[in-house]
């Protein structure tokens, strides 16, 4: 029964790597506008992220007027304001990650149970 079903198992995960590991590319030309944004651009992205709710509020819980903060990303260098933009999109996003960590304990656990208990 269990090496059956370790069989009908090792079978289904062989199957699903090969079915799913083939992706297909497509690769093209792209415009030099696309290719780095222009300074406009990220100056845009940063000042939008200012003019949300949450941003402005966590501004003014740290005694930052927003206002004096988009005056000071308008006088910011590109690179400073390309600088941030990067930071900004690199930042995490405030979700927990815990649910990862679930998946991952109850998957380990599985195959323990399966494959190695006796």
């Amino acid at each position: 029964m269990i090496s059956t079903m370790k069989k009908t198992t090792c079978r289904l995960l062989v199957t699903s790597l090969l079915a799913l590991s083939f992706q297909t590319a497509n690769a093209g030309m792209i415009g030099a506008d696309k290719a780095a944004p222009s300074p406009s651009t990220e100056r845009a992205y940063v000042l939008n992220a200012l003019d949300r709710a949450e941003v402005a509020s966590q501004l003014l819980t740290a005694g930052v007027d927003p206002m004096d903060a988009k005056a000071r990303v308008a006088a910011m260098s590109d690179q400073e304001v390309r600088s941030m933009m990067q930071d900004m999109q690199a930042a995490p996003v405030g979700a927990s990650d815990a649910g990862v960590w679930i998946g991952v304990l109850i998957v380990v656990g599985l195959v323990w149970y399966f494959a190695f208990r006796k």
